[in-house]
């Protein structure tokens, strides 16, 4: 319990799309869903009561990279967070698939690269890139890999090139199914059941040192 890299009072906001959103309650600004950001923060806050961070969650379910950058200034940089925690990118590859609306990869590594930017101009913030993940479960998606994988490379090359932290969620999942079947962690390949939202949540905490 020693050692954690989140400072005494600080803000910690979770970006991204439905696995982050988590139907959290809109009308409750600090409602943090059912999923990862609610582990994470009851954890922490259970470890670290006298820390006082504040944990807030403003991600949209369907969301892609474009409309996150397109809300940025709103849902990150008014907030002021002093870290920020952003998965996004398998809408970008979903919408392909069931609608014939693709992302290309130089759009997507696009505009991830101007909501990075925005806030390290901006803000004194701590960022987080977690990758996408897929956990091939139903019929076709496998053939998403093409399409996802390239964007999961755009988001290890930007944790480089911009010195964030980083988790491989793909590679966690992947290794996890291994040792039980894929569904028990994502029942539609895409949304963590409740365990696969333990899985990212226990990442996340270790990434922070707070386990």
């Amino acid at each position: 319990m020693f050692g954690t890299l989140l400072e005494d009072k600080t803000t910690v906001l979770f970006q991204g799309d439905s696995i982050t959103d988590a139907h959290r309650n809109r009308d409750i600004l600090d409602d943090l869903g059912s999923g990862y950001p609610s582990l994470i923060g009851a954890w922490y806050s259970a470890l670290y009561a006298e820390k006082a961070v504040r944990f807030i969650n403003r991600g949209i379910s369907g969301n892609r990279v474009k409309d996150l950058r397109a809300r940025w200034q709103a849902d990150c940089l008014d907030l002021q967070p002093d870290w920020v925690s952003i998965l996004i990118g398998v809408n970008d590859t979903w919408r392909r698939y069931d609608s014939n609306d693709p992302t290309t990869a130089d759009a997507f590594e696009r505009d991830y690269r101007a909501i990075i930017e925005s806030t390290q101009q901006t803000l004194n913030a701590r960022i987080i890139l977690m990758e996408p993940f897929l956990l091939p479960v139903q019929e076709g998606q496998q053939r998403w890999r093409e399409d996802l994988d390239p964007k999961i490379a755009v988001v290890r090359k930007l944790a480089r090139e911009y010195k964030t932290m980083f988790i491989p969620l793909d590679g966690i999942f992947a290794e996890a199914a291994t040792r039980l079947d894929p569904k028990h962690w994502a029942e539609d390949g895409v949304h963590p059941t409740r365990t696969g939202h333990a899985l990212i949540a226990q990442a996340w905490l270790r990434a922070v040192k707070a386990i």
